[in-house]
């Protein structure tokens, strides 16, 4: 585990900008300088995915482009 998100206490979780407002399929999100951390809003308890920064951002261009 990359020690930049081992403290789950420091980071900070935002509702994704992609998600709907009336509380149904949300995800939140965490930055760190290396990571993103993606996890289920309902389910906090159940964990987080890890992403290396690089292969977030190429993910969210693609998205973008319509390649997803």
């Amino acid at each position: 585990m990359n020690s930049d998100y081992t403290d789950l206490s420091k980071l900070r979780w935002h509702k994704s900008s992609y998600s709907s407002g009336n509380g149904g399929n949300c995800i939140e999100v965490a930055e760190t300088p290396t990571t993103i951390l993606v996890r289920d809003t309902q389910h906090r308890n159940l964990g987080y995915l890890v992403f290396p920064l690089t292969e977030w951002t190429l993910f969210l261009r693609n998205l973008k482009n319509g390649f997803c």
